[in-house]
């Protein structure tokens, strides 16, 4: 059963990265870039202080921090246990695939669908009764986290389990938020 999944894995990956047009290479690896979203990041932030006063808008910004650097830790973690090589690397998959980036650190799970997950999960749940747009934040990561198969260096396993992560992660600290403002009355 395991090693069926794995052959589904990594068909699919092999055929999403094979819908990767030449033309839109560059567009691809610049949006795998997490220095590229910086200014997004920044407007997150702001939006905490838009929609709350100051002290709540610190909460959140702190929390927030709290909720991606954890889910990082955590990802690292994992990929230090399960050492799985990434598509790049792999030797069966070297010549059949298109690779626009050769990072030889591990695959599973993604940290770019982790924590990009997390971050736009915890600031939804924190800014949904403010603006209902806020859930159009998700399109970054679902940018973001299809970058790395085109660019040929996550399977499409490695950022679904990423995504559950920074989902969970969000979740979990968005219930200490909220527990933490209670008592300090923000």
């Amino acid at each position: 059963m395991w090693d069926k999944l794995q052959t589904w894995d990594r068909e699919l990956f092999v055929y999403l990265n094979s819908l990767g047009i030449e033309s839109h290479d560059n567009f691809w690896i610049f949006v795998t870039q997490p220095e590229n979203w910086i200014p997004l990041h920044i407007l997150f932030f702001i939006l905490f202080f838009i929609a709350f006063h100051w002290r709540k808008g610190l909460m959140a910004s702190l929390f927030l921090l709290a909720t991606v650097g954890t889910t990082l830790a955590f990802t690292n973690l994992v990929k230090g246990i399960a050492i799985r090589l990434r598509p790049n690397n792999n030797p069966d998959l070297i010549e059949i695939i298109r690779i626009l980036q050769e990072p030889t650190n591990y695959s599973f799970f993604s940290g770019h669908a982790s924590t990009s997950f997390a971050a736009v999960t915890f600031i939804v749940l924190v800014l949904k009764e403010k603006s209902a747009w806020i859930f159009l934040a998700y399109i970054w990561p679902l940018i973001f986290v299809l970058s790395r198969i085109f660019v040929g260096v996550h399977y499409p396993s490695d950022i679904f389990v990423g995504a559950c992560v920074g989902i969970i992660m969000a979740f979990i600290f968005f219930w200490v938020y909220q527990r933490s403002g209670k008592r300090f009355a923000l």
